[in-house]
């Protein structure tokens, strides 16, 4: 034991450089795995934990439109063992929302009469304000933490609510953590009034009161049994909005997921960088001690024990760098899941991250790992004979090959003194130079996903067609239908010259039921709808398949649903829009972010009590948007408010940019670094081996700069050809990887703006770094005097 303690204790010592390199790679390596791992089971931890306190709905029912006895909903529901049902609530639909004298765009409001808490199922909890929650004081209201978090507002603040005849004021007295409308991206907003506020605001209104159930089941997985009775005993298929758990809950974890399969791509791929290094290492460390091993075997030490001091010195090494790194990705996971889930965290309860068991069985996956590939390379040492390594310090057979005539390239000896030396440096440590290769390759790949994602997320205006949204220059939000002449506004806005054309668009709820006696019956559930009252062409609504829908009996679905149905274009499809079954044909299909392509567009014929929510006006030249908006706000600004599409779009995705800024930043710099260090190490170890040639060619006349410029020429080729490498992943490998990942939300065709400048300047930065760190390594030369140069062997 103290003969192995003796030579793991020289190995740490002789090559600090080296094992500070690999006890930096598994470091890193465990700083990603175990954060991105925490940050995708925590996601889902997190959620479940505010779900379970607030008595959070598996199902919310949704009474728009009368087309069923609420209280007899409600009463069934409440009657049905395993089923919790909440209070119903009246609410409201509101639009236009002013704080700090700012009308906030892309908001729809649901004003709700608010029951005494608790509510039985979906209760708000407290974010910040009164920490038991009852009833909003009279002139005081409930937000939602996406609303306030977002917005900055706090406890006392003022909001004006500009719908209606005259604009009505209350203040903020409570921020609630609302999880079925308050999740990110989230466009809707409960806002909770007392119920004298609620009569004396809502009242006077024309528009018909809505309800919202939630549905909270003990057994999940048995709520289609749960809605097979209730369609029975209504004797027709719910003809309302259902939205289910999946769609409650899917944005709280997509952002994570991608920030996630990001940090464990690469934190897998930093792993395998540190087992190459580490399996490199090995190997030159047993060529470079065969004669020392031969004698060690020859005196009696067994292969067995040799093989036990690498496992023992790169144990300790593994041990070493794994503690602090899984440490520090408590600290690192915790700052991504406070950002990306600051809805669900309140003063008192801010959002509790559990990184403990990961960490540890992380750790522990990482240690078996590494222990397994240094057993791998280690028992190399079992065919190491005594007598050959003794004699020639290598196999027999190795010093056979190496001593054998004619085997030096006669092309060399055409070549230049420094381009023999760039090209050696290259073909005499193959591994070194695959690994950098494979490793600027990765960096590049990742500075340039990096930039291309996060740039097509600030620049989604120049996509949103892609991404499901309209591609309209203007967009005009109706606040105050009541006040509003439609018809005088459109006549208006249609003879501007500068207008191309004015569509409208408003929203129903299709219901998919297939015919009685239909002995494969698809359970009933409901469809959002997009109705357009013009050209969904004009209003640049693009389709993945198929086009959009012109005749009133066809409809375009989204390619969520077209799996879900088994239907494509050309297929009939049956769906109840207002009570009234419809037979429509499929004329396309889209992808659309905003409900995971569980949608469908048709044409306002077919809807009897279509209310038009916004107006899309496209111009022959886009430059004149600014004034028109000016224009629009100031003549019909009491009814409406006309906002550029890109400032609605970025009203939801810059948040999404901002979370997902910081964890590329930080994975961008960490690859350039370890990038760096690896160049600089591997150069370094290659000019000590080759001291001795390099002092001969000075001897002859080489200067130090001009052998430090043919070593640094050669891995600026290398590094070239890996960047080449690295834009081509970049731009389509890795977005492929997350194509799949985003396939469940709806989307199949990843819409991404390629920046190829930024993407050459990045390859740039990134062959810099290489190179500086190989530049960096030669230093050794200048400092070096000749006579050492040529003695140092």
């Amino acid at each position: 034991m103290r003969a192995i303690l003796t030579l793991c204790l020289g190995n740490l010592v002789k090559r600090k450089l080296q094992n500070t390199l690999i006890s930096l790679l598994i470091a890193l390596s465990a700083l990603l795995v175990s954060s991105a791992f925490t940050v995708l089971l925590n996601t889902e931890n997190v959620f479940e934990d505010r779900h379970s306190a607030a008595q959070g709905a598996h199902e919310i029912i949704n009474m728009t439109r009368g087309l069923h006895d609420e209280q007899k909903v409600t009463e069934w529901w409440s009657s049905q063992e395993g089923v919790t049902a909440s209070r119903l609530l009246p609410y409201k639909p509101w639009t236009g929302l002013v704080f700090k004298e700012e009308e906030l765009p892309n908001l729809y409001l649901y004003m709700i009469n608010t029951p005494a808490m608790p509510h039985g199922v979906n209760n708000p909890l407290p974010g910040a304000g009164p920490q038991q929650l009852s009833l909003p004081e009279p002139g005081e209201i409930w937000v939602p933490t996406s609303l306030a978090y977002k917005y900055n507002m706090q406890v006392g603040d003022e909001l004006v609510f500009t719908s209606g005849s005259a604009p009505v004021q209350f203040k903020i007295g409570a921020i609630v953590i609302d999880i079925s409308h308050g999740g990110p991206f989230s466009t809707t907003a409960r806002i909770w009034m007392n119920e004298a506020d609620y009569q004396s605001t809502m009242g006077p209104l024309d528009t018909p009161e809505q309800y919202m159930l939630s549905l909270r089941f003990e057994h999940p997985e048995q709520s289609e049994a749960y809605w097979k009775r209730f369609e029975e005993s209504l004797g027709s298929p719910f003809l309302e909005e259902r939205v289910t758990f999946a769609e409650l809950s899917a944005f709280y974890f997509i952002m994570n997921k991608v920030i996630g399969f990001v940090m464990s791509f690469l934190g897998l791929v930093m792993i395998l960088v540190a087992l190459l290094t580490i399996g490199f290492t090995i190997t030159d460390t047993i060529l470079a001690n065969y004669r020392t091993i031969g004698i060690l075997k020859s005196i009696g030490m067994t292969s067995r024990r040799i093989i036990g001091t690498y496992l023992l010195q790169y144990g300790l090494m593994a041990i070493v760098a794994l503690v602090p790194a899984l440490m520090a990705s408590r600290f690192l996971s915790d700052a991504i899941i406070q950002n990306s889930l600051s809805f669900l965290k309140s003063e008192t309860a801010p959002v509790p991250v559990q990184a403990a068991d990961v960490a540890i069985w992380t750790g522990c996956g990482l240690l078996l790992i590494i222990l397994l590939c240094v057993l791998i390379y280690a028992a190399k040492t079992r065919h190491i004979e005594p007598i050959q390594a003794i004699r020639f310090g290598m196999s027999e057979s190795a010093h056979s090959r190496t001593h054998r005539p004619g085997t030096r390239s006669r092309l060399l000896d055409r070549w230049s003194v420094p381009a023999v030396i760039a090209w050696k440096q290259v073909s005499g440590n193959k591994k070194s130079a695959g690994l950098i290769l494979f490793l600027m390759s990765i960096t590049v790949a990742v500075l340039v996903f990096g930039a291309v994602l996060i740039n097509s997320v600030y620049r989604i205006s120049d996509t949103s067609a892609q991404w499901g949204y309209d591609d309209a220059d203007i967009a005009m939000m109706v606040i105050n239908a009541e006040g509003m002449d439609r018809m005088e506004m459109q006549s208006t806005i249609e003879s501007d010259p500068r207008v191309l054309s004015l569509n409208w668009s408003g929203s129903a709820i299709g219901v998919i039921a297939e015919p009685e006696g239909n002995s494969e019956r698809q359970q009933s559930f409901s469809l959002p709808l997009t109705v357009v009252e013009g050209s969904m062409d004009e209003m640049g609504f693009a389709s993945l398949s198929g086009r959009n829908p012109v005749l009133p009996n066809e409809i375009s679905i989204g390619i969520n649903i077209a799996r879900k149905l088994k239907k494509d274009i050309g297929d009939i499809l049956t769906i109840y829009i207002e009570g009234k079954p419809q037979q429509l044909l499929i004329t396309g299909t889209f992808q659309s972010i905003s409900n995971m392509s569980n949608t469908a567009r048709v044409t306002s014929d077919l809807v009897e009590q279509l209310n038009p929510d916004a107006g899309f006006i496209q111009l022959k030249n886009p430059s004149d948007r600014d004034a028109l908006v000016q224009q629009l706000n100031d003549r019909y600004g009491p009814s409406i408010q006309a906002l550029k599409q890109e400032v609605l779009l970025d009203s939801v995705f810059k948040e999404a940019a901002a979370v997902l800024l910081v964890p590329m930043s930080l994975l961008a710099l960490l690859f350039m670094a370890v990038t760096c260090l690896i160049v600089y190490t591997t150069c370094r170890l290659h000019i000590r081996k080759e001291t001795k040639t390099y002092g001969i060619y000075a001897s002859l006349g080489l200067t130090a700069a001009d052998i430090r410029r043919a070593l640094t020429s050669s891995i600026a080729g290398l590094a070239a050809l890996g960047s080449m490498v690295g834009i081509v992943c970049g731009a389509y490998a890795l977005p492929a990887v997350l194509r799949s990942l985003l396939s469940n939300y709806g989307i199949v065709k990843l819409p991404l703006i390629m920046a190829w400048p930024v993407a050459g300047g990045l390859a740039l930065i990134a062959l810099a770094i290489a190179v500086s760190g190989c530049w960096l390594a030669s230093r050794i030369l200048r400092r070096a005097s000749l006579r050492v140069l040529v003695l140092d062997a």
